[in-house]
């Protein structure tokens, strides 16, 4: 889950919250310049983070608050290969996809272990049976996977409340089409991106966060309870293309 403090308390925001936040802003993608299959990969940009379950297996910092994604322990060999053998009911596409993004995450694994190698191995291996089978080139595939990457790290930016100060930029990728994109929220709220990649020149995206009034839990099992029966806030952001 990501973490965010408020004066109150804590600000929660499930993983498929933002996962289903990073679809929302690929749809606004301009038609003239998305990757093959975009329902598809839409699809898996949305369910890229299904291993994460806030309420089943939400966890504490030693100090008792609510333990962000950025200081979890990472998922096993058997829940990552799990999550891609769960993405194949949804299409070899979309597993092809998710695959990618698992070897992303975890290649500094390579060389931790045998079993570790062989898992990265094996999942190079299913996305070039994949790409085979659905008569893709590597290329395309890459490209639709650097897509996936860029909704991911702009919908990251905004769950963990990085958007700098005072109109400043911050840089969101460079590895779509090797082009920089850069995002900025002027003093108005509103959110821009340069240069602008979207179908519209305005549009609004969202997503529900749950609000936590105490600092500290005494178990896990608090914690998800707390979690069940919080307040929930739609937190928007209005996106425009600057004059």
């Amino acid at each position: 889950m990501i973490v965010n403090q408020t004066k109150q308390g804590w600000e929660i925001i499930s993983h498929r919250a933002h996962a289903l936040l990073a679809a929302q802003i690929g749809g606004q993608w301009n038609r003239k310049t998305i990757p093959p299959r975009f329902f598809e990969t839409i699809a898996a940009i949305s369910h890229h983070d299904d291993l994460e379950k806030e309420w089943e297996d939400a966890q504490l910092t030693d100090a008792g608050a609510p333990l962000d994604f950025t200081l979890d322990t990472e998922s096993s060999i058997e829940q990552l290969a799990k999550l891609v053998d769960g993405a194949q009911h949804r299409g070899r596409w979309v597993a092809m996809l998710v695959s990618m993004h698992i070897c992303l995450l975890n290649e500094n694994r390579r060389g931790t272990s045998s079993e570790w190698d062989r898992f990265l191995d094996d999942q190079i291996e299913k996305q070039q049976k994949w790409r085979k089978a659905l008569g893709i080139k590597k290329e395309e595939a890459d490209r639709a996977y650097q897509f996936m990457h860029w909704c991911d790290r702009l919908s990251l930016i905004l769950c963990q409340q990085k958007l700098p100060a005072d109109e400043r930029a911050l840089e969101i990728t460079s590895r779509l089409d090797n082009q920089r994109y850069d995002v900025k929220q002027y003093n108005d709220g509103h959110v821009s991106v340069e240069p602008w990649p979207f179908e519209k020149d305005e549009f609004t995206v969202n997503l529900e966060a749950t609000h936590l009034s105490e600092l500290k839990f005494k178990d896990n099992d608090a914690l998800k309870a707390a979690l069940k029966d919080a307040p929930i806030e739609v937190l928007e952001w209005q996106f425009v293309k600057s004059s």
